[in-house]
């Protein structure tokens, strides 16, 4: 006799049909796939409970209509404790590191989100996928190609979808520069600079440590100008040419402070792109082909609100919250059974670019191909 389908056994039906997703344009969860039912409301589990989660994702999932928050992972009793009550998690929905497997026995959570230092975000995705949940991962997805390979084949195995937290795939602004290069009206990109940076504090912090965050600026910022480039060209690069500085030498001592790159696409445009932990910066400038348009974001790529405009017209969109974006866009993606353009792969890509950079300091600033 056929089981009822409810909703589990719905997300059990077309996740297995992921083979024959599409791919999806930037557009709001609302005008993808409508609102989901109230049944249809996926659980979603945050592992790691540092100011990302809970700064920005946890408020987020108050305001989402696709996904709601129902357990947290953490290895701090007192963050436990306190998230606990202040978003009324039961015991039996909190687990620590070493109990997180059991997580597979708990129906309540569809979703697992790993919002853990970068060089855990591998081992915290496998086990989620081996414990038959979808994955959400934040970037960037890992600290090497090869362990984004390892996710990617984990979840597949496990007929579990992957995605990477790449919020600007859901914002307006970013979306408005992503459709006119789309829409062709004046040409191709030819030109973009893209820069993402920050002076960054507390010298003990983990994101200056080689062996959880991967790398510095580059892993943390400059992957946005990566993403930027890339969406906004709607092309993948050829080769890449770097060079790295350090003005603080004992600071930086483990990771990158300051790297410019340039990226060359197929189509002969040229990316020059700057990620620094050592100023501010934070714009994305298009410059087109055909006429005098030029697309401009500043801010581009935080939380905090951003603007820009295209030629004359601005691009002022209020301020959305990007995280409730991303993730009811995810959630709705998971029941219907398709795949959007934050996939693994996605994260994969992005991964290989990096490597390409460092690769390129390394020898000196060669031009590496990709």
């Amino acid at each position: 006799m056929p089981l009822p389908l409810t909703r589990r056994n719905f997300l059990g039906k077309t996740t297995k049909g992921l083979c024959a997703a599409v791919t999806l344009p930037f557009l709001s969860p609302s005008d993808l796939f409508g609102g989901l039912n109230k049944e249809e409301k996926l659980g979603i589990a945050l592992v790691g409970l540092g100011s990302y989660a809970m700064g920005q994702l946890a408020p987020a999932l108050k305001e989402t209509k696709n996904c709601e928050l129902t357990a947290l992972v953490t290895g701090t009793p007192a963050k436990a404790e306190r998230y606990g009550k202040e978003y009324n998690i039961p015991d039996s929905h909190i687990y620590n590191y070493e109990n997180f497997d059991g997580i597979a026995n708990n129906p309540d959570v569809d979703i697992v989100y790993v919002v853990l230092p970068n060089s855990m975000h591998a081992e915290y995705t496998i086990r989620a996928a081996n414990a038959g949940k979808h994955v959400i991962c934040e970037k960037p997805m890992a600290v090497s190609v090869e362990e984004c390979e390892q996710m990617i084949t984990a979840c597949k195995a496990n007929n579990v979808t992957l995605n990477i937290g790449y919020r600007l795939h859901f914002e307006p602004c970013n979306q408005a520069i992503v459709a006119h290069t789309k829409s062709g009206k004046n040409g191709k990109p030819k030109y973009i600079n893209a820069e993402f940076g920050f002076t960054i504090g507390d010298p003990n912090q983990w994101r200056l440590k080689h062996a959880l965050a991967g790398g510095g600026a580059m892993m943390d910022v400059g992957i946005y100008c990566i993403q930027a480039a890339r969406y906004s060209t709607q092309e993948e690069p050829v080769a890449v040419i770097a060079q790295e500085y350090k003005t603080d030498p004992v600071k930086f001592a483990d990771v990158d402070e300051t790297i410019i790159w340039q990226m060359e696409f197929p189509s002969g445009a040229v990316a020059n792109c700057t990620t620094t932990y050592n100023f501010r910066t934070e714009r994305l400038q298009v410059s087109y082909e055909q006429g005098s348009l030029r697309a401009n974001l500043s801010p581009a790529y935080g939380y905090g609100g951003i603007r820009g405009n295209l030629g004359r017209e601005a691009l002022n969109f209020g301020n959305p919250n990007q995280q409730a974006l991303q993730m009811d866009a995810m959630a709705a993606s998971i029941v219907a059974g398709t795949t959007l353009t934050t996939s693994g792969e996605e994260g994969l890509r992005d991964a290989k670019i990096i490597e390409a950079i460092y690769k390129s300091i390394a020898q000196n600033s060669a031009r590496i191909e990709l």
